[in-house]
């Protein structure tokens, strides 16, 4: 599990990490911990990489507050589990709205992190994979097995699923990277989700919904691999 650790005390911050490398010791789940002493040392990272599993948030720090972050790490698509840690526990309600797996009240005892830490892997474990997206004001949790396709349309993006579609606005690549190996591009303004697929040509493949998308020249090949290698 990959866990990051953010909190300008340096004191509460290495705490934090010991109990976690304790917890990970005991119940034999490979860690990565890292700390990151303020939020803007976190999203400079984040930009360049967006691997985590498991923030530990604090609320009040200098600069931008860990509410804050969270919010702004909702709408850029994050979808790690969050555990706010905080010395005011009645500023807990303020981050409900970016689906909070817990808060945990200043000084943290070992025992109470190890259950949030273990809550925190059964619901990354158990999780099908899921994106995170900002739509109409909204942040909204998707899952990928939801998602039939997704298009570029001028500067927006549209994930068409059986039941509704969502209007982003991301580029195609970006939004590509941010999915698992079940997605592949067809196009050059479309991916699919190869488990949607049930026919595929030299110049289209057809979905399970009735839906028919092009297929660009040269991606006959390779995408009947990626179809073959997902069933």
């Amino acid at each position: 599990m990959r866990i990051a650790i953010i909190d300008d005390n340096e004191k509460d911050a290495n705490s934090l990490r010991d109990a976690a490398r304790l917890w990970a010791e005991k119940s034999g789940i490979p860690a990565s911990i890292d700390i990151f002493p303020s939020a803007e040392a976190f999203s400079f990272r984040f930009i360049e990489n967006r691997d985590v599993d498991l923030l530990l948030l604090d609320v009040e720090m200098e600069g931008e507050d860990g509410i804050a972050l969270a919010k702004r790490l909702r709408e850029e698509g994050c979808g790690a589990e969050i555990v706010f840690v905080t010395s005011h526990f009645e500023l807990a309600g303020e981050g409900y709205d970016v689906d909070a797996l817990h808060y945990l009240v200043k000084p943290v005892r070992d025992g109470k992190l190890f259950e949030v830490l273990t809550k925190a892997h059964e619901r990354i474990s158990a999780e099908p994979p899921f994106i995170v997206i900002s739509c109409d004001g909204q942040t909204i949790r998707l899952k990928e097995k939801d998602i039939l396709y997704t298009e570029a349309l001028l500067h927006y993006l549209v994930i068409h699923t059986a039941a509704e579609e969502y209007k982003i606005k991301e580029p195609l690549g970006v939004f590509s990277g941010r999915l698992s190996e079940d997605f592949f591009r067809v196009h050059r303004s479309v991916i699919v989700n190869l488990r949607h697929i049930v026919r595929i040509t030299r110049s289209e493949v057809t979905l399970d919904s009735g839906g028919i998308l092009p297929l660009a020249r040269g991606k006959y090949d390779a995408v009947n691999q990626a179809f073959i290698g997902r069933m």
